[in-house]
């Protein structure tokens, strides 16, 4: 053989390499690409009726909380499993295949929801007016 020329086997072998990479890099960046919301439909009306980023100072607040809690809204630690009281709250009340696109039951759980107590006793929605996340993380989590 040539210097510089290489067989049609080693071409295809190295074709055969780059293509399964290739997928391989496809699958790993669509499963990490997931959403970042456990329910992106509740999340999105969570932020539409309570989330003002331009409001009061308190609202403000919330959103920038909102913002960098995400998920951690209604949940906390690394898995869609544990709920804070406020995702525990939503979740009796919603069925995450069954009602994510419904609006209306939505934003009526939401709204129910908003008024009851946490476990700091003070309401969901009170919470909310001053500026802070509707629920904490269990003590010790």
């Amino acid at each position: 053989m040539l210097h510089g020329m290489q067989s049609k086997g080693s071409v295809r072998s190295r074709r055969v390499v780059t293509l399964v990479a290739g997928i391989a890099v496809a699958v790993v960046a669509t499963t990490a690409a997931r959403p970042a919301f456990a329910i992106k439909q509740f999340f999105d009306e969570f932020k539409e009726m309570y989330v003002n980023a331009e409001g009061s100072d308190a609202e403000k607040a919330l959103a920038e909380a909102v913002e960098t809690a995400k998920c951690n809204v209604c949940h906390y630690g690394k898995s869609k499993k544990n709920r804070n009281a406020y995702g525990e709250a939503l979740s009796d009340l919603l069925d995450k295949k069954e009602d994510k696109e419904n609006v209306e039951k939505i934003r009526a759980s939401l709204e129910k929801v908003a008024g009851m107590e946490g476990p700091d006793g003070k309401t969901f929605a009170a919470r909310l007016k001053a500026g802070m996340l509707p629920a904490d993380a269990p003590e010790g989590e």
